[in-house]
């Protein structure tokens, strides 16, 4: 009898290789598939889906958890997806997944500058189906760490990410899917509501404080209160509303359809 090769899952994320959130990840992933972690060496959120194209890139073996060897790259979490298909894999694997995040990942703020999110499309630029996965954290602390020292409960957030690998693995997403993004609201147990949302159109406020340094020069440091009302149908609804699990769908293809006409009157 012929062995069945177990699927590739290519795992990585943006808080780095030593988050907690990525060995959650790892321990759920691994009954699903052979997992390869390849991540930053350092906390990279923001990033969204820049890659490193005028410095090289260092790459090294680690050890995560209980002995798992990882790869920890000196870069982005998409060059860490470039790097682990390109570079360790040679051949794209069957899934993609970015995080567990220790944070949620939210509205088209996040879509647009998020490294867990961005590393996934990174990968769906390939056309590999892949899956960015948050958890909300409350505690002040831990909301832009790198989730090291986080002592939240992933056992949600695992289990959720198990069983959709699994199906996605099996049966592909639907058409016209390229990235799930996934967020987990603080305090979610098994009997926690799942919707299938919208990204919400602002997570921030945003605003700049202007300070300054030791020597009376200013600096600047950008800020901003949550958005936690977001509309009906939207990921920050569902995840500050409702305290439901949010799935958003999210393509590749950010054009829209207009009326051509409309759209050539600017020109005239």
């Amino acid at each position: 009898m012929m062995d069945v090769a177990m699927p590739t899952i290519l795992l990585t994320n943006d808080d780095g290789v030593y988050s907690a959130g990525i060995r959650a990840a790892l321990r759920a992933l691994e009954q699903v598939g052979d997992v390869v972690v390849v991540a930053p060496a350092i906390q990279r959120s923001g990033f969204g889906r820049s890659i490193s194209i005028f410095e090289p890139l260092r790459m090294s073996e680690v050890v995560i958890g209980e002995g798992t060897s990882a790869y920890a790259v000196g870069g982005t979490p998409a060059d860490c997806v470039i790097l682990g298909i390109f570079s360790i894999l040679k051949r794209l694997p069957d899934l993609v997944v970015s995080g567990i995040n220790v944070g949620e990942n939210i509205s088209t703020d996040s879509a647009m500058t998020s490294g867990t999110i961005g590393a996934a499309f990174e990968a769906a630029g390939y056309g590999v189906p892949s899956i960015a996965i948050s958890t909300q954290v409350v505690e002040e602390s831990h909301k832009f760490g790198d989730g090291r020292g986080y002592e939240g409960d992933f056992e949600v957030c695992a289990s959720l990410l198990r069983r959709i690998s699994a199906r996605t693995i099996e049966k592909g997403f639907p058409e016209g899917v390229d990235v799930l993004n996934i967020n987990v609201p603080h305090g979610a147990d098994e009997h926690t509501g799942v919707e299938i949302t919208r990204l919400a159109r602002k997570l921030f406020k945003t605003d700049v404080e202007e300070r300054n340094d030791p020597r009376g020069r200013p600096y600047y440091w950008i800020s901003g209160g949550l958005i936690v009302n977001g509309e009906e149908g939207t990921d920050s609804w569902a995840l500050y509303v409702r305290r439901s699990i949010s799935i958003t769908p999210l393509s590749l293809d950010m054009s829209v359809s207009v009326d051509k006409d409309e759209l050539l009157s600017l020109l005239k």
